[in-house]
């Protein structure tokens, strides 16, 4: 007996190289949209879900879409299509399952498959759908990104959750958390959460990339004798040498202290220099400045130039 070829792959809107991934979310998305429980009444809801949960029943299981795509790719919808030797050739006893007030598989699907028959019965088969995606957004601080952590998540209800966050995460990464979506409809499956990371300031560092910056702020003489000065890193205070002669704007550099990277290498830490000019001087420091302009060839009445 000649049935309708169906095209599973145009009915959930994937194409034939989908992923398992891909028509899983085609499914999802589809199966949100057109569940009778969502469209009371509305036949034409209930004919296109039986034909995606018909599809994605074939294109979800190996097998069954070995078996369905060893038809070849030149069968389209709507065709006529003759069950090879040795299949099923419809529903045995000319009954149907029951999918809450519909009819199940098609013929075509029957053939293919051999799926058994009621012989009538209503009830057979229980409608499930699955559990919608969930994301929300999670900050994070400079020290997760650095050495990883633990946190814990309050989700929609109540329900906590512990969520391991990875060193190394970048504003934006996200965190995809199987099966803790919301939960599926009469025993269909959970969805997925998804974290998206958001890196929250933390002063006194910038991050820029895989690196860090902080500003320094040194006083004149430390800027043009040269210094070594203490300063705090995410990794603990260091010894910085700043070398005579470094002008306001300069960016010194600590190498590895950073975030970081995915080949077990981090980033630097960038020490950006700005002078700072003393407000309010003692006798003995206007003196020293006051021998200092008498002693500079620069001319007193032109701004400063390189």
């Amino acid at each position: 007996m000649a049935v309708k070829f169906h095209d599973y792959y145009e009915t959930l809107g994937v194409p034939r190289d989908a992923s398992q991934d891909q028509i899983k979310k085609a499914y999802r998305k589809l199966a949100r949209k057109f569940h009778p429980d969502l469209n009371p009444g509305n036949k034409a809801s209930e004919e296109r879900f039986k034909e995606i949960n018909e599809a994605y029943e074939v294109l979800s299981d190996p097998e069954k879409r070995a078996k369905y795509d060893a038809l070849g790719s030149d069968w389209k919808s709507g065709m006529d299509f003759t069950p090879p030797p040795g299949t099923g050739g419809g529903a045995p006893g000319g009954g149907t399952e029951d999918w809450g007030g519909f009819e199940s598989f098609s013929d075509f699907f029957s053939s293919l498959f051999e799926q058994p028959s009621s012989g009538g019965r209503r009830g057979g088969v229980r409608i499930t759908m699955p559990g919608s995606d969930v994301e929300v957004e999670l900050p994070v601080t400079l020290e997760d990104a650095l050495h990883g952590g633990r946190r814990r998540i309050t989700l929609n209800g109540g329900r906590g959750l512990d969520v391991e966050i990875p060193k190394g995460v970048r504003d934006g990464t996200v965190l995809r958390l199987a099966g803790q979506g919301e939960r599926g409809m009469n025993g269909g499956p959970p969805g997925d959460l998804y974290l998206h990371l958001r890196l929250t300031p933390q002063a006194p560092y910038r991050i820029n990339g895989d690196d860090l910056e902080m500003d320094l702020p040194l006083w004149p003489w430390q800027a043009v004798l040269g210094a070594e000065v203490r300063i705090d890193t995410p990794d603990g205070p260091v010894k910085l040498k700043v070398p005579a002669g470094t002008p306001g704007g300069r960016r010194l550099r600590l190498r590895g202290r950073g975030l970081p990277r995915g080949d077990g290498s981090r980033g630097d830490l960038h020490a950006v220099v700005s002078v700072v000019v003393p407000e309010q001087l003692g006798a003995a420091e206007r003196e020293a400045y006051e021998a200092l302009k008498r002693a500079s060839s620069a001319s007193p009445d032109r701004p400063a130039s390189e």
